[in-house]
Formats: C-alpha cells, structure tokens, sequence
C-alpha cells in the first residue's frame, strides 16, 4: 500500500510539471524560436506581406487607376478592360484591372491623391450584385463598416461609375446607382456623369456615348493630357514550327479536358455530358424549332437542384469561322500551331488556352457569330486591301446612324463586315476564290473579340425524378433581320440553340435537313448553320453517342420546402422550363408521402397551379403528353391553365389571350392563396413584355383584394412578396 501511495505522489507531481511546462511553453521556449526578420519597405509597398492589398500593388507597380469589374458573364470585365486600355492610349496611364472577390477594401480610404477607382458594375437578377461584387458592395453600403481612418467616409476618393443592366427588368442598373449614391454619401467625388448601359438597346452604343465625355472630364479633373500614350498591341502572337501535337489545344477548355484527368467539373472545366436523349418538342411542319436535350451526368461528380441553370459551351457556326478565316488571309495556314503571349499581363490575360491554332480560335474560343462592334472598325480600316474598303469602314465607324442601319439592323458579324467593305457577296458561300483577303494582325482580333461565353438554359428536370439527368428545353432562335439599301434581309440564326438543334439531328440519326428550303420570295437564303459537334480530337463523340460541354449555375429559383404552401407558377413558351422541374419536384415528394401515409397525407398540401402559354394547342404545347400523369400523382393538387393566342376563345373584342388574362379570371384564387394561405409565386420568361404584364396583373388583384388600388396597395403588397423572396423571377430580355 506504501509503494502504491508513493507512486501516485510522483505521478501526481510529474503532471503538475507538464502541466506548468505546456502553460508557459511561450516564455520558456521563445529563444529557440526563430527571430521574425523585418519586411523591407519596398517589400510591404509591392503587397509582398498581403496579396489582397490593391493599394500597394498600385504604388509598387506605379498605376493611378484601379478598375473594379461586377461581372457574372464577362461582359463587365470585358468594359473593364476596354477602359483600361483607352486610358493607356489615350494618356499613357496604366491602370490595375480587378476582381473585388479577390481583394480587401479596408483601405479604400488610402488610394493616393493623384489615383482613380473605376467602378465597372452590372446589376444581376432582381438588382443584385454580381457574385463576385457582394461583399464590395456591402462594404460600401453598410454605415458600420469602417475604413482604416476608423470612419465609413471617403472624403476626396476620385471614382468613375459604368453600369451594365437591362430597361426590361425592373432594377434597372440598380448595383451602380447605389455604388454611386454609398460613394457620394461617403464624400467621394465622381469624375464625368455615371453612365449606364442598356443590353436590351445596345450596350456598346450606350458605352460609346458615355465614354468621351467621361474621359474628357477625367482628363480636367486628373491634370492629364491627351495623346501622352500610343498604340501598343495587348498580345504577341507567333507561330510555332515545332510543338508536340498532344499538347496543342484544340478547343479543350481547360488543361484536365487536354490531359484528359479527372477533376471537379465546374465554369473552368466543363463536363462533356453524353446526350442520351433527344427529341424535337414542336409538332413536325411547325414554323419554329423546339429541342428537348437529356444529358447523362452520372459519374461526373455534377450534382443540381430544381430551378438551376446549366450552361452549355457552343462553338460557332463553321460558315462563320470559314468566313473569317477567309478574311483574314488565313485560310490556307488554318491548322498552323499558334502561340499567344500577353504583352501586358495585369492588363491583358490571354482568354483561353495555348498553344492552339488559328482555326481553333475562330471556332471554339472567341465570338465571332455576335454583331461587330462600332468601335473596334476605326481600327481595322487602316488594315483595309482598298482606299473604297476603308472609306466604307471609316463611315461605319464614324456614323452612328449608318453603323444602326447597316450593322446593327442587318446583324452583320465581323467577317460579314469585312466582306461587304471589300465589295464581296456575303450571302455566298466563303471560300479564298470569293473573300478578299486583309492584313489585319491576328492580335488584334483576339483582344477587340470578347470570349465565347456559355449560353444558359433553365434546367427542366428535377434530381428527385432524374438524379443522373439533365434535362434542357431550347427553342431554337432563327429570326429576320433588318433590311437596308446594301443588306437585304436575311435568317439570322442563335449560336447556342442551333448547336444544339445539330446534336438533336445527330443524336437521333436523322437525315432530315436542319432548315427547310426557302422560297424566292423568303429572306435570301444562306447555308444553313452547321457545327463541328463532334469537338477536339473527337472527344464529344463516342460511336453513334455526342456529347455536349456543360457546368451547373446555382440559382435561388426554389420552391418552398414546406408543400403546405401554395404555389403559383407563370411560365408561357420555354418559361415552362424550369417548372416541369418543380412539379416533378412536388411529384416525387408526393410518391414518399404517399407511401408512408396514403393519398390522405396530401390532404393539407397547398395548391399547386401552372399558368402556361403557346400559339396553339396543336403545334407548340410544351410537354402536352405530361401534365396529365403528373396531376394524377398529386391527387388534385395540381391545376394547368392554358392560353392559347392563336386560337379561339378569344377576347370579346377579338383581343388574344394571353397568360395574364387567365391569372385576372383567377383572381379570387390567386388572391387567396398569396394573402390567406402565404403562397408563393413564380415567373418565368420574357421580361420585355410578359413579365411586366403578369406583375400589373397580380398588383390589380391583390390590390382590389385589400380594398385598394393597383398603384397603391396592390405595388406594396407586390413589394412585399418580393422583399420576402415569396415572388421569385427568372426572366430574360
């Protein structure tokens, strides 16, 4: 027992030491630490200690101005860019081009005199910020966030503001009117007028307007003059004799899609998802063209919720990249492997992988199939193979109203222009023979076009129905253009939608061809759009299967979680889309229910109601076969309501119908199911006119439902619902 006592006292005593020991193990051990060794000035001043500080990257690098791009496509970065880029030329100002993500804004207040912040901002959604803006925009509106003055001021910041938006939402470039006003509040001074572009009209258009002014007052306002800088290209490109062929891109999107590695599937490596079914959705003999794509995600790592969009990667159209390879002058050296290096990396990046080639670039990698720009013209006239050519670009250039009827109007691509400039018909096949060739460098191409970007479609399926599916629903854009003295009018066909129309034909072995025949007195004919979908190397084609690049945005576009709310659901034409993933959604939760409680367990489930509109119930009634078996399966719950425009009953005074007259002869329902039973309502579609039609609608009903106006009562109750994130939009111009 003595020996047993005198052991606990010495364990007892040796954790009191160990214990005492790991206490102080600071003070007791701090001389064999390494000592911290200072950072020298110019160090700190060059960011060395912290990457996210964009003033010292400013001071080390000798930039007085930093550009702040809110971009969720890559159009604002785009803008960004291009002011960073006039600012060089015009005074020889270098400038840091930013994403706020990436950096820190404690400092704002610390941006040196003779410097300016750029603000290049779109406003996404229901007048959100960009993903990559919310915590810049926070930092500016929230009166409690303090700068490293210890204050939420800015006194003499110099800024300059461009929005991007759309006139048919109603936030209309809401984000740069409000960094605008956080930015005044905080006494900040603002250089030139803030100007705001309107994607719906033209974007460019809006910029160019805005942007000599701008420029003009921030000569004043920052003592500099014009003319200091001078043309310097952004990019060298040279070709390559010699370079292993496996390692040459070939319209792979990222380096795991050359190597062919496994990786997380995302913007930056897209999958290349197997179509495993494919059909069109429009009746045969239709006007118009609407496909329903399944792409296979199983093994992907790719998972999505109902209501997500899914981005799908085009490439251009082939007639297109021939043209302006012709062009170009490179038609015959097509193949010839290429390598890009940025001349100006903080300026400039090189916006997709090298080494490739040059009609690589042309096909999968830049846009070429979008309306040419006004600006980008001047400077390709002093490249022009005759005094007449560049006279004709020179006048485009220079007249708005010329460029609005010839370019714009007629829909004209780069090399669309370039050909009529030269006097060649563009409405023939391009070949070398027919296409005149200009001098133009092929830099100058790659930093005037912006990056093919994806094109998103709502997904039309849920993952509680199809956890290995990906469902697309895309009408197919083919419209008219404008015509004019030099352009007749001519089929103006989407990028995106076309591509996928292509894999639909293919993957389904059809023969039939993609456009019918037009007749002489029909638009002037062209070749009919045709895609190289089976990709690099062969890589979106295994046998008789194609397959089609893909990523997944996350959207807020959900339904309640509890079914005990109402829903109501307003999607005519493709809007439709996203709601066949809801109610697959409701579908699925019905069947677990079900099988724990029987069909009574539906009993307190609210209403579930699909407002949807078409031309006629015979030709493009989307998903006609479905909507039955699916209000089976929800024993009552479900209800459709169909407006067709193009056939009777019509209005008493001849009028169409349309799906906001069917919400206002529902009007007791609708209103009951938002104020008694707190529903929640969806739309989706054409923000131009249907959208703002369906919210007026809904203002008349919940404002005669409280006893008062559309304008008053019903706008707050309107605003209400969106503040609660009960009316939820998914809407496109």
């Amino acid at each position: 027992m003595a020996v047993s006592s005198s052991s606990d006292v010495v364990i007892l005593a040796l954790g009191v030491v160990l214990a005492a020991v790991y206490l102080f193990r600071d003070q007791l051990f701090a001389a064999t630490k390494p000592k911290a060794v200072p950072v020298a000035a110019s160090k700190a001043a060059a960011g060395g200690g912290n990457p996210r500080d964009f003033i010292a990257k400013m001071k080390e690098a000798k930039k007085r101005i930093v550009i702040f791009y809110g971009s969720q496509t890559g159009t604002a970065e785009e803008y960004a860019i291009r002011l960073a880029k006039e600012a060089k030329s015009k005074f020889g100002l270098a400038s840091l081009v930013c994403d706020p993500e990436e950096y820190d804004f404690d400092n704002l207040d610390q941006v040196p005199e003779d410097c300016c912040v750029f603000f290049v901002m779109a406003t996404y959604g229901e007048g959100e910020p960009t993903d990559n803006a919310v915590e810049l925009c926070q930092k500016l509106s929230d009166e409690s966030c303090e700068f490293s003055n210890g204050e939420h001021k800015l006194p003499g910041l110099k800024y300059v503001v461009f929005g991007l938006g759309n006139k048919t939402y109603e936030h209309y470039n809401l984000i740069s009117r409000n960094v605008d006003r956080d930015l005044q509040k905080m006494g900040a001074i603002r250089i030139g007028e803030r100007g705001e572009g309107d994607d719906d009209k033209s974007m460019e258009e809006d910029y160019l307007e805005w942007k000599d002014g701008m420029w003009e007052a921030f000569a004043k306002t920052m003592n500099v003059e014009e003319g200091q800088g001078g043309d310097s290209p952004d990019f060298a490109v040279t070709e390559v004799d010699e370079h292993p062929p496996e390692k040459v891109y070939l319209g792979e999107l990222s380096a795991r899609a050359l190597t062919r590695s496994r990786g997380i599937h995302d913007a930056k490596n897209p999958y290349a998802a197997p179509i495993v079914a494919a059909r069109e959705l429009f009746e045969l003999g239709a006007e118009r063209n609407c496909v329903h794509v399944e792409l296979n995600i199983e093994g992907s790592g790719i998972t999505y919720q109902h209501g997500d969009h899914v981005g799908v990667w085009p490439s251009n159209a082939e007639v297109e990249v021939d043209r302006l390879l012709c062009a170009l002058g490179l038609y015959d050296k097509k193949d010839t492997v290429i390598n890009i290096e940025s001349l100006d990396p903080a300026l400039a990046k090189v916006p997709f992988p090298v080494p490739t080639t040059y009609i690589t670039v042309l096909r999968h990698y830049i846009d070429i199939s979008a309306v040419a720009g006004r600006q980008i013209l001047g400077v390709l006239s002093k490249f022009a193979p005759n005094p007449e050519a560049e006279t004709i670009l020179k006048t485009l250039n220079t007249n708005k109203e010329e460029y609005s009827t010839v370019v714009h109007n007629g829909c004209l691509k780069l090399g669309e222009v370039l050909q009529l400039a030269a006097g060649n018909d563009i409405h023939a096949r391009p070949t070398t023979e027919n296409t005149t060739a200009w001098s133009i460098p092929f830099d100058i191409i790659v930093s005037s076009t912006p990056r093919l970007q994806p094109r998103y479609y709502s997904i039309s399926s849920s993952p509680k129905l199809y956890p290995n599916a990906i469902h697309v629903t895309a009408v197919v854009l083919k419209y008219e253009s404008i015509p004019s003295d030099k352009i007749k009018t001519r089929w103006i066909y989407g990028v995106g939608s076309n591509m996928l129309l292509n894999l639909k034909v293919a993957a389904s072995g059809e023969n039939a061809p993609l456009i019918s025949n037009e007749a002489e007195d029909l638009p002037a004919k062209v070749s009919a759009p045709q895609y190289s979908i089976e990709g690099p190397r062969g890589a979106y084609k295994q046998d008789t299967i194609y397959k089609v690049p893909i990523h997944v945005r996350r959207s807020t576009f959900r339904l309640p979680t509890n079914p005990k709310s109402p829903v109501i659901m307003i999607g005519p034409g493709t809007g439709v889309a996203p709601f066949r993933g809801f109610v697959q959604e409701r579908v699925a939760m019905a069947r677990r229910t079900i099988e724990k409680n029987g069909p009574e367990g539906l009993a307190d489930w609210g209403s579930i109601r699909l407002y949807f509109g078409s031309r006629t119930s015979s030709t493009d009634f989307l998903y006609k076969d479905e909507w039955s078996d699916y209000a089976k399966e929800l024993h009552g719950k479900f209800t459709m309501r169909c407006a067709f425009s193009r056939e009777p009953p019509y209005k008493p005074d001849g009028g169409k119908i349309y799906v906001q007259d069917l919400i206002w002869e529902d009007q007791e329902q609708i209103a009951d199911a938002i104020l008694n039973g707190k529903g929640y309502v969806y739309v989706c579609g054409d923000a131009k006119s249907m959208s703002k039609a369906v919210e007026e609608a809904l203002c008349k009903i919940l404002g005669e439902a409280k006893g008062g106006s559309a304008e008053v009562e019903g706008a707050a109750e309107l605003k209400l619902l969106k503040e609660r994130s009960r009316l939820l939009l998914d809407v496109w111009s």
